[in-house]
């Protein structure tokens, strides 16, 4: 990962231009300004990693004039050590006997009505600025900013290549640790320090779901022993230090598994790999989660796939666009998400098989390469 943190990288992955683009995107949606607080939108508009604290670090984005990003004073610093000190932005510290929210307020245009507020910011956070801004109506500014981030540039699409690559070379290893008489949680310690060691800067979650827990989707991890004979879904992801997420699952049997089960996954299989290879600008949300839905019900497991297909990736494990049955959305190249049907059994076990595709500008490419068949490790 280390020529990810070389200036022309960080250039690439974090573009001057974003700031002009976010500003004109909210003067066309008809916004004095975007507020942007610390997490993955800031992140994405200037490369600053900020802290997340109750004081406060503002971004703020107007129609009309230039940038500045609001910090507390003792971060100033930070700020300026980060991508946003070489992007020309005015940074302003505020001391501790400050107002930010006044002097937000006091950047912004007199007659200002209309602002944005961050998806993510604390709610104390926009309250304090509906009481210092109090004829501006506040709305998400993910409606603007989420039309730009579901577009990955190609500088963020091999950052997401090489997150999907560190977390293949876990799954590559599962074997070492996942065997009868370890527990869930064991494993699941084992697999948290691997996904730092094969290139994250941290791991953000581990499901290793044995037995009737592969029915959970979202199983948190046990004390349950796993068993000969066992299915184990085994779902991880991370986030690298360019700030991009790695989510990929795959599902392992500790021994020989129930016939039922090495039937129930050749349907998953079969639905999966349809859904990837099927990935092409122009197919909409709603028909790449048919192609595998449909593949599913007609092997009678429809009742048991309990959730939409898909999930967009990026600077977060679960943004837009979303692959459900409910979207209408054309895919556009650079969209980048996860294709990930699952069947679950109440009281057995379930099954899931996760990858992460992004659309170009012929089909698709599938992000994670590790096999997608039964692995059945030895007991």
């Amino acid at each position: 990962m280390t020529d990810s943190h070389d200036a022309s990288a960080t250039a690439d992955l974090y573009p001057a231009d974003r700031l002009t683009t976010a500003c004109r995107a909210a003067a066309a949606a008809g916004l004095d300004a975007l507020l942007i607080s610390p997490g993955p939108d800031l992140r994405y508009l200037t490369g600053y990693h900020a802290l997340p604290l109750e004081r406060l670090t503002c971004l703020v984005c107007p129609a009309q004039g230039e940038p500045v990003l609001v910090v507390p004073a003792l971060e100033k610093a930070a700020a300026e050590a980060s991508p946003v000190g070489g992007l020309g932005v005015e940074i302003i510290g505020w001391a501790e006997t400050d107002d930010p929210y006044a002097l937000v307020a006091d950047r912004l245009p007199a007659r200002t009505t209309r602002v944005a507020v961050d998806d993510h910011m604390w709610a104390e956070k926009v309250l304090a600025f509906r009481a210092a801004l109090p004829d501006a109506e506040q709305s998400l500014a993910g409606v603007v900013l989420r039309e730009l981030r579901m577009r990955k540039s190609p500088a963020e699409v091999a950052a997401l290549r090489r997150a999907g690559a560190a977390i293949d070379r876990v799954h590559r290893r599962i074997g070492e640790w996942l065997r009868p008489g370890r527990t869930e949680r064991e494993v699941a310690r084992d697999i948290a320090d691997a996904i730092i060691e094969a290139g994250h800067a941290t791991c953000d979650f581990v499901i290793v779901a044995a037995g009737p827990n592969g029915a959970s989707p979202h199983h948190e991890v046990s004390d349950r022993v796993i068993r000969a004979g066992d299915p184990v879904v085994v779902d991880i992801g991370g986030t690298t230090a360019d700030g991009y997420c790695s989510d990929s699952t795959r599902t392992y049997a500790v021994g020989e598994p129930d016939p039922d089960f090495r039937e129930l996954y050749a349907v998953l299989r079969r639905a999966q790999q349809a859904q990837t290879e099927a990935v092409r600008p122009g197919l909409t949300a709603r028909e790449l989660d048919a192609i595998g839905r449909d593949i599913i019900e007609d092997a009678g497991y429809g009742e048991h796939f309990l959730h939409r297909t898909g999930h967009g990736i990026g600077l977060e494990t679960h943004e837009e666009p979303y692959i459900v049955a409910s979207s209408d959305r054309p895919l556009e190249p650079g969209m980048a998400f996860s294709i990930e049907p699952g069947i679950y059994l109440p009281g057995r076990f379930g099954a899931r098989i996760e990858d992460i595709a992004v659309v170009t500008e012929t089909g698709g490419e599938r992000l994670n390469v590790t096999g997608r068949e039964l692995v059945v490790l030895p007991t």
